[in-house]
């Protein structure tokens, strides 16, 4: 129906914060903030119903049309390469990509100097990108987990990885040797969708947009 609207949101740290903008937004959330494991929530009233989605598969959701829109991280946006449109920088969920290696690797050197070494990521799109522009030839080995580990056993050179305060970093004496660029949470809609359901979807897309504009990232 062209006056639903189906929103993605994301299990884990995003979540208190999406449900934060959207009910300042005007949004039914209450039924959202119950102890609740479903996975599915509507609210027939206002013809509105929440999917509750792991991170990394909202923009599938989004790009095949079983969300209208959805909150994601613009890392899993870049990483993914999905057919979506990306509407407001939500200036939440603050991260960064860098390239990490050992301490005691490190010690001032250019990363030019691990040229056709290996890299430990979850995100093998983004590493492959950053060091293809950087002229270097590297080896992309994908994990799913514990990334820090690999430069300790001798699986990788360095590592690809998002931090938000470093801390993991520096509990396995790793540093950061280059930053990629920065991630936040963004909004975004099924091509589609944001055709279609115009009317519905712009008023909202333009409410967020004003809510956050003069928030600190964070």
């Amino acid at each position: 129906m062209k006056d639903s609207l189906t929103i993605a949101l994301p299990k884990g740290k995003l979540f208190p914060d999406a449900l934060d903008l959207l009910a300042t937004a005007g949004l039914w959330t209450a039924g959202l903030r119950a102890d609740t494991r479903k996975l599915v929530i509507e609210y027939p009233p206002e013809r509105l119903k929440y999917i509750i989605c792991r991170p990394t598969d909202i923009p599938t959701y989004v790009e095949y049309g079983a969300a209208d829109l959805g909150i994601a991280g613009k890392d899993t946006i870049v990483e993914q390469d999905k057919d979506v449109v990306e509407l407001v920088d939500l200036r939440f969920g603050f991260c960064r990509f860098v390239v990490a290696l050992p301490e005691e690797a490190f010690q001032g050197r250019d990363l030019t100097q691990f040229n056709h070494g290996r890299v430990a990521t979850k995100f093998p799109r983004v590493a492959a990108a950053f060091f293809r522009e950087q002229g270097m030839q590297v080896e992309v080995i994908k994990l799913h987990g514990n990334i820090e580990l690999a430069p300790v056993v001798g699986l990788a050179d360095l590592i690809v990885d998002i931090v938000s305060t470093g801390r993991t970093l520096r509990e396995n004496r790793l540093v950061a040797g280059a930053e990629i660029f920065q991630a936040t949470a963004r909004l975004i809609a099924n091509r589609v969708a944001y055709r279609l359901k115009h009317q519905r979807l712009q008023p909202l897309v333009a409410c967020v947009r004003e809510l956050v504009k003069d928030q600190p990232v964070r």
